[in-house]
């Protein structure tokens, strides 16, 4: 069987540290599937699990049966990446820490923006890289050169702003931020394939969240400031597959908040 992506329910080793448990739930928002980390510092018994997926016995099971898990960690709130949350912790009895305390489990606290835990062998760093939703966050692990972005980058494609608490601004300064870690450091995407070089990848979508902001702002030119979120979609992305367009809504939605603040 394949041990590149996609490889479902197979461990599939990134890094020295990082392997990756691919959730088969593949769809227009989750691309493949949801990518559920696993970070294991050499020597150490205990791992850490991030975004353990959503409400999948089969998936949560083979997650909880790695070996014991010191901590569980949520880049943010969307379903496919919180759904499970109650049942793994149910397995494996980790206490489990985000951003948002509806997630919070076994008398965690709350995740904070450049606080380092150091856990299990590991040192990671919390980022803040709201914008995709409100609650992001990307896990710098200190001692491998790489990063977990969550949905804020991922493994193809762009990221949907998610329209109910995205934000376009929020999402600028993110993916400079990420920029700003500086080269040589491996992406671990929420979904899609590993990456190699997190400051490439961090300008390319910080030039492509540009040319769509400039077509949208040429949009709103050509067919009034008033006009729809849809008809704005129809303008800038008539190159794009109409069954995405729905999808595409989301992130005009954000981009409109943005131009009209």
């Amino acid at each position: 069987m394949s041990t590149v992506h996609p490889a479902y329910a197979q461990l599939r080793r990134v890094t020295d540290i990082a392997s990756v448990l691919l959730e088969n739930n593949p769809g227009m928002m989750t691309l493949d599937g949801t990518n559920t980390w696993i970070l294991h510092a050499p020597g150490s018994v205990e791992c850490v699990v991030v975004d353990p997926g959503d409400n999948d016995e089969e998936h949560l099971q083979r997650v909880a049966g790695i070996g014991p898990v010191a901590l569980t960690l949520i880049t943010h709130r969307h379903y496919d990446h919180t759904g499970g949350v109650d049942r793994f912790h149910e397995l494996t009895s980790a206490p489990v820490r985000s951003v948002d305390p509806t997630f919070l489990r076994g008398g965690a606290s709350a995740l904070v923006d450049g606080e380092v835990i150091e856990v299990a062998g590991l040192k990671l760093r919390i980022l803040a890289t709201p914008g995709h939703t409100a609650d992001s966050v990307s896990i710098v692990i200190e001692n491998d050169a790489s990063v977990l972005t969550g949905d804020t980058i991922l493994g193809r494609g762009t990221a949907v702003l998610d329209d109910t608490d995205g934000d376009l601004g929020d999402y600028l300064t993110s993916l400079r931020s990420l920029a700003a870690l500086g080269e040589g450091l491996t992406v671990l995407p929420g979904h899609g394939p590993d990456l190699p070089d997190l400051q490439a990848i961090s300008q390319q979508y910080l030039a492509h969240r540009e040319e769509r902001l400039a077509q949208v702002r040429d949009a709103l030119t050509t067919l009034g400031e008033s006009a729809s979120v849809r008809e704005v979609v129809e303008h800038v992305y008539s190159d794009v597959d109409p069954k995405l367009w729905p999808v595409a809504e989301k992130s005009v939605n954000v981009q409109l908040a943005y131009l009209r603040r």
